[in-house]
């Protein structure tokens, strides 16, 4: 499920239809809302405004209800207790290797951090003049998330709003991007870069995830860059079929490749990534279901080595902000699984979507609390309390590497893009710390488990 009550409406009507009509809930869309309202957690935002009439003055109200994560305990008692049994991985397979999960937060360049926090901020001007606009809401956002992993090929940002003297929507300058150079390494490719070094050298191969694939490209661009750092590297697009996809790999591992690059989504379910231990979410997306499926290709049945999902972020963006609130989401799921957290039940009628939560962040500056790995830690807590993990295994006891990486197949030499010839930055160059509003982990090797 994706933390949300009425995501296990069809399954208790498939299951227990006699109580679920007993309970007067018809199946259906205004039975699923009213299952929501009754068993979920529901936000209602009403808005009072004057509005001038001919003859006198009076308020115009609106009302907006929205949907939020969470559950109410009566739904245990009525419904899961009596019908379900919680399983996870770990109940139905003995001797599954050690899974870890950790965060790495990457400062920006100064450069960087300058362009980032004035775009932020006109982004942030924007949303505050323009509160309730979803449409706005998701456009900025995004390009919040996209810009530190791709600050090159932006124009002006616009957006619509609607003018309540004409009754029409009306285009507005959000802002303009500061463009900056192609042609060089940034902070979070270049830390990606020698985890990914580390980890071949251990003889493991590497899966990386990332989310933006469409006119801005990070794939592509995560390509180029480990490409020039001399990895074989793959990318799976959408265009291979979902029934060749296995097949994909088998030939990318034929061909001696080491570092696949693809939206999670494409492998999220029916794929088994053994010959990959190493994961790295590169971006999140908004998905707690994506996420979750994704992270575990690697830890399935029959795999004999320890797994690494690594979520790699920049320190005080909105990437880690997003990271921080799927902990929270992530909370909320492994109560409804089973798996109680009093933190989780605390805030249950807190939390709000991501999207919202997201932009209430950033225009309020609210992120006081846990930091992304904090949080990411409170879920360890959560697993190690369920199943305690083996200890992890020395990278010097190990007396041969997980994979034998030697080339069965001559590779092919990578494409050359035109006009990108990547470059470190010079030796000067001074890394700029962004203060966080919220205090950051420092130790970037801290093991953290995502779920049970």
């Amino acid at each position: 499920m994706g933390g949300y009550a009425d995501d296990l409406f069809n399954i208790f009507y498939r299951m227990e239809p006699r109580t679920m009509a007993g309970e007067g809930f018809a199946y259906g869309g205004q039975g699923r809302r009213d299952f929501q309202q009754q068993y979920g957690v529901l936000e209602t935002i009403e808005r009072v405004r004057d509005t001038d009439n001919a003859c006198s003055r009076a308020t115009k109200k609106t009302i907006q209800v929205l949907k939020k994560p969470g559950a109410s305990p009566l739904l245990f008692g009525k419904f899961l207790m009596n019908t379900t049994a919680f399983l996870s991985l770990e109940d139905i397979a003995d001797n599954l290797p050690r899974y870890d999960e950790s965060v790495l937060s990457v400062e920006m360049e100064e450069e960087h951090a300058r362009a980032y926090e004035q775009l932020e901020e006109d982004i942030r001007a924007a949303m505050r003049a323009h509160r309730g606009n979803k449409s706005l809401m998701s456009i900025l956002l995004n390009t919040l998330l996209l810009y530190p992993d791709h600050p090159y090929g932006f124009q002006d940002i616009w957006a619509r709003a609607f003018d309540p003297q004409t009754k029409e929507y009306v285009r507005f300058l959000v802002t303009t991007p500061q463009n900056l150079s192609e042609d060089r390494l940034y902070a979070k490719e270049r830390a990606l870069i020698a985890d990914v070094r580390e980890e071949l050298r251990q003889g493991r191969r590497c899966q990386v995830y990332a989310t933006y694939t469409g006119e801005r490209d990070v794939t592509l661009r995560l390509e180029t860059v480990l490409r020039q750092a001399g990895f074989r590297v793959a990318v799976l697009r959408s265009s291979v079929a979902t029934d060749k996809r296995e097949e994909w790999y088998e030939r990318q591992l034929k061909a001696g490749v080491e570092v696949v690059i693809c939206h999670p989504k494409l492998v999220e379910t029916g794929l088994d990534l053994l010959a990959f231990p190493t994961l790295y979410f590169y971006e999140t997306g908004y998905s707690l279901h994506t996420l979750r499926q994704a992270s575990r290709r690697s830890w399935r049945i029959g795999q004999r080595h320890a797994v690494r999902v690594k979520f790699v972020t920049y320190t005080g963006t909105m990437q880690e902000t997003c990271l921080r609130l799927m902990g929270k989401k992530m909370l909320v799921a492994l109560m409804m699984e089973g798996k109680f957290s009093g933190e989780g039940l605390q805030s249950l009628d807190t939390d709000e979507d991501l999207m919202s939560a997201m932009a209430r962040e950033l225009v309020e500056k609210a992120g006081v609390g846990a930091s992304a790995d904090q949080m990411w830690r409170e879920l360890e807590r959560e697993r190690e309390r369920v199943l305690p993990q083996p200890p992890p295994m020395k990278v010097e006891d190990e007396d041969n590497p997980v994979f034998d990486l030697s080339v069965t197949d001559p590779v092919s030499p990578p494409p050359e893009r035109a006009s990108i010839h990547l470059v470190e930055p010079p030796a000067g160059v001074r890394v700029r710390k962004k203060s966080s509003p919220w205090s950051t982990g420092t130790e970037p090797a801290v093991q953290l488990s995502l779920f049970g």
